[in-house]
């Protein structure tokens, strides 16, 4: 919390500032592999897989025969970013972005969190929350997404337009920030983002083939070894299911007999998630300042605990967008925020530290997915309870006839 001093002035956050600085320099020490953080290196996603891509995105293509290409087109400008820094070798250039990026996001939250009616909770979270999340926040593009989508929420009622634009540009890089228009009124945000992702849209399919390739790679994708419903192949291992855990798709998945019965299953909650959703926003009949926010990360968080794929970076969106919510005074996800950075913390000891327990489904890693994935879904129902409570009025009761002259009768004698 923000204190004041003798004259009544707001003191500039200094501890806020040292402890995001000290956090910082420790996730950068990661990746530069001055310290080696236990188990796999994070850091080859951008040195070996992001660079593959940059080389094919520089001939003017997408990477058209690459099924672990599954991003919207505009992922190709995050790609290609590490170019705006060519004195730096691509994988450095990429961290130092990474990291502007991450100074992006608590720039916006002290700012907004020194308004009326704001906090600078929200920027405790982000500066708390990410360094849980280990060295992988700095090596995955997903921060710069977050950084997109948090400016995004933050113009909210105010710049309806743009917010719209940037919420549509967030959706190309990657899908999930089109779900932060769940909660905008008014037709304004809608048709900037409708706008803006259609023209953008078609300036990267006509400059770049296969700009839409990512669909289809999309779809294939099976169950996750870290997903909810992988617990129940990590548990079946136990008593006999002798189906594999290989590298498919881009990530680690379990493949063999009623994989995809489950990866069904899963798309049925994701379906059950957004008609619940849209029921919310039928319903809903008071919008505060903080309501955009809260209906935001809601929504993020419903998709993310029933999601096929649960990667770690994943959680950098919940993180910004928690952070988001708690610079509102009157907010009402305080506790689905502390619910996600127990959670973040418990998601840096399955990956990376000890994934190998998780790959070999063995008790450490069943019990660590189990308490991940429990403060998910506890979140995600806690979140939607909060937001149902202060957004959709209770029904009134009926009077019971005769009701009304009998406590006057009452009343009276």
């Amino acid at each position: 919390m923000a204190q004041l001093d003798m004259t009544g002035t707001r003191r500039p956050p200094f501890g806020l500032l040292a402890v995001w600085g000290a956090s910082r320099l420790v996730l950068l020490l990661f990746v530069f592999k001055v310290w080696v953080f236990p188990g796999p290196d994070v850091t080859t996603d951008v040195s070996v897989i992001y660079q593959g891509w940059y080389g094919i995105l520089r001939t003017g293509t997408y990477p058209l025969d690459d099924v672990t290409w599954q991003y919207p087109p505009a992922a190709a400008l995050a790609i290609l970013s590490p170019a705006l820094l060519p004195f730096l070798e691509y994988a450095s250039a990429f961290f130092v972005l990474a990291f502007l990026a991450d100074l992006t996001v608590l720039g916006l939250l002290l700012y907004t969190g020194g308004r009326p009616g704001r906090s600078r909770r929200g920027a405790w979270v982000w500066v708390v929350g990410l360094p849980l999340l280990g060295p992988t926040v700095y090596a995955r593009y997903d921060v710069m997404v977050t950084a997109v989508a948090v400016a995004a929420l933050l113009a909210g009622s105010r710049r309806p337009a743009v917010m719209g634009a940037l919420t549509a540009f967030a959706a190309l890089l990657k899908v999930w920030p089109a779900l932060l228009l769940l909660g905008a009124r008014g037709r304004t945000a809608w048709l900037w983002a409708a706008a803006t992702a259609a023209g953008l849209s078609l300036v990267l399919a006509v400059s770049m083939p296969g700009a839409f390739a990512f669909l289809t790679f999309q779809r294939d994708r099976g169950t996750e070894v870290e997903s909810l419903g992988a617990l129940v192949f990590h548990v079946a291992r136990h008593f006999g299911w002798d189906g594999q855990v290989l590298l498919n798709y881009g990530s680690v998945e379990f493949l063999g007999d009623h994989v995809d019965v489950v990866s069904d299953a899963a798309l049925v909650l994701s379906g059950v998630a957004f008609a619940w959703l849209l029921l919310w926003r039928v319903r809903a009949r008071r919008f505060a300042p903080h309501t955009l926010a809260d209906a935001a990360f809601t929504a993020v968080l419903m998709f993310t605990a029933t999601s096929r794929v649960i990667s770690p970076q994943y959680m950098v969106w919940l993180v910004g967008l928690a952070a988001v919510c708690l610079c509102f005074r009157a907010g009402r996800m305080l506790w689905p925020a502390v619910l996600v950075l127990m959670a973040s913390f418990v998601t840096v000891l399955e990956f990376p530290i000890w994934f190998a327990h998780v790959v070999m489904s063995d008790w450490l890693g069943i019990t660590l997915l189990f308490v991940r994935n429990g403060l998910l879904v506890l979140a995600a129902l806690v979140a939607a309870l909060e937001l149902w409570r202060s957004t959709v009025p209770h029904p009134r009761r009926a009077a019971v006839p005769g009701q009304a002259a009998r406590t006057r009768e009452s009343l009276n004698s």
